[in-house]
């Protein structure tokens, strides 16, 4: 995989795609794609500068009527050439994305990339099923109908911890509704986002309709957030930026869609399959090295489960395999960079003065000292409210509280600001059916942690943010919702028309 595949050929041209071509970036300044895993740099490029979004909106904004007007099947058609391109990509796909993230092959070639496609083949069916109410004669005297309509120009930014698959997630519904879009992904790793544009170009999607800008949040972010051609703003990153980002996007009225951090908890009551919870523990905590918002990070467990549990996932962490991405047997890549990699050491050496470190903790050495490498973590002994279980680490942490009794253990699921995602693991149908009522989460699994599907909305409660990606749900943050009402009297004086002049 990727002997074909040269980064700095690929991307010559640049890694700005606006109107159906690369581009260089007009900013003045370069940045580097670093592969996380050896600190070596694989790409190097302008970013993207106010200039470059304005010319990205321009080319969205003169898409739009074509686009917008052609019919749900022609978008579909479209879209289903736009998955099978990808799907015959895939090997290249999976390969850049694990270059620039770090991420084991065997995570993006079988959980990234599938999940792209399947997600392209989801939408371009979900074009020709965009409806509104039926038509009927609500007051007797008018026949009412609902449009949904293309809302225009979508300026959507993504995040780094799956740039193909939140590129797909803002880019697809968008484009099934009819919109146009400008797309600025982190720009730490923007090489599967240009692909992917390009692969709809290739599909014979429109110049224009899809348009990516690689540029920082503060000169490029912003500047597409607060555009006036932009109509509306989809967000996937931190609470604390996604609050910057509502700013600016209020100021200029725009729509807002919002999918921000998590600390998803992960709660296991007394009668589970302790195997199962814990299989099910250190999957959900370490998936893509646990830079996931949705991952288990917060394991309650009931007090007659906890030391077996602790003790458990403890022996089933340090056999997880650390390593290079590319190496087959590898389990655990690297974090997304040496920064990230000391701030999630950070937490955890505060920990160590309030809690237990059971396993892992540290850096490892010898052949993996270069890369961003941090071993599976867990951590025992922490108190409520303390850092460790009330910030979102964004790594391959996971902290275990006990609780006695079940009003005890949801009150601590809910007891942080997020609301993204959780689970429970319990036999009990009465205590399953309890919990997914009362977790205030947008998504709760039950004896299972992480699985996501296209056919089911992902968005979240609280300060994890509003608004769902996937999903025909997501339509409801890309079209707009039009009544249109028919007199069908052809009387020229209306009865309700006393109460403004004359009399009946």
């Amino acid at each position: 995989m990727g002997n074909s595949f040269q980064v700095q050929d690929r991307f010559a041209d640049g890694a700005q795609y606006i109107g159906g071509r690369l581009r260089p970036g007009t900013s003045g300044r370069s940045h580097d794609v670093v592969n996380p895993a050896t600190g070596k740099t694989v790409y190097t490029y302008e970013l993207a500068g106010t200039a470059d979004v304005d010319a990205a909106v321009a080319a969205a904004r003169a898409a739009f009527p074509g686009w917008s007007g052609a019919t749900p099947a022609e978008r579909s058609e479209a879209m289903h050439r736009f998955a099978a391109v990808l799907a015959e990509q895939a090997d290249d796909f999976a390969y850049a994305e694990s270059l620039q993230c770090g991420k084991p092959v065997k995570l993006s070639t079988e959980f990234d990339v599938p999940g792209t496609v399947d997600n392209t083949s989801f939408f371009a069916g979900a074009a020709r099923h965009l409806e509104g109410k039926s038509a009927a004669e609500y007051d007797g005297d008018h026949t009412s109908y609902v449009r949904r309509e293309a809302i225009g120009v979508i300026g959507s930014i993504a995040p780094w911890n799956y740039p193909l698959q939140m590129a797909a997630w803002k880019v697809l519904p968008a484009i099934a509704a009819g919109n146009t879009i400008v797309l600025k992904p982190a720009e730490i790793t923007p090489l599967t986002s240009l692909m992917f544009a390009r692969a709809a170009t290739e599909a014979g999607i429109p110049d224009g309709v899809i348009n990516i800008v690689s540029g920082a949040g503060k000169e490029a972010g912003e500047h597409l957030v607060g555009h006036p051609d932009v109509v509306m703003t989809s967000f996937t990153g931190s609470t604390a930026v996604g609050k910057r980002v509502a700013e600016i996007a209020t100021s200029t009225v725009k729509r807002l869609h919002l999918e921000l951090g998590g600390k998803a908890p992960f709660l296991v009551f007394d009668d589970a399959d302790l195997e199962a919870a814990v299989n099910g523990a250190v999957a959900g905590s370490l998936i893509n090295t646990g830079q996931d918002c949705t991952a288990a990070t917060r394991a309650y467990v009931q007090r007659p489960l906890y030391d077996a549990f602790v003790r458990g996932v403890a022996e089933l962490m340090a056999t997880v395999r650390v390593g290079d991405p590319f190496a087959p047997g590898t389990d655990l890549g690297p974090l997304i960079s040496h920064a990230q990699r000391d701030r999630v050491a950070g937490f955890v050496e505060r920990a160590r003065a309030y809690a237990t470190v059971v396993t892992g903790g540290e850096a490892p050495g010898g052949e993996l000292a270069d890369g961003a490498y941090y071993r599976p973590t867990l951590i025992a002994g922490a108190a409520q409210d303390s850092e460790i279980v009330q910030s979102e680490i964004f790594g391959p942490v996971l902290v275990v509280l006990p609780f006695d009794t079940d009003d005890e253990g949801i009150a601590l699921a809910n007891d942080t600001p997020y609301g993204l995602a959780a689970s429970a693991w319990t036999r009990d149908l009465y205590r399953a059916n309890r919990a997914t009522r009362e977790i205030k989460a947008g998504c709760v699994w039950v004896n299972d942690h992480i699985p996501i599907i296209s056919e089911m909305p992902h968005g979240g409660y609280k300060a994890s943010g509003f608004g769902k990606d996937m999903s025909s749900y997501s339509f409801e943050e890309y079209t707009q919702v039009k009544h249109v009402m028919y007199d069908n009297t052809a009387v020229a004086r209306k009865d309700w028309h006393r109460t403004i002049f004359g009399d009946r």
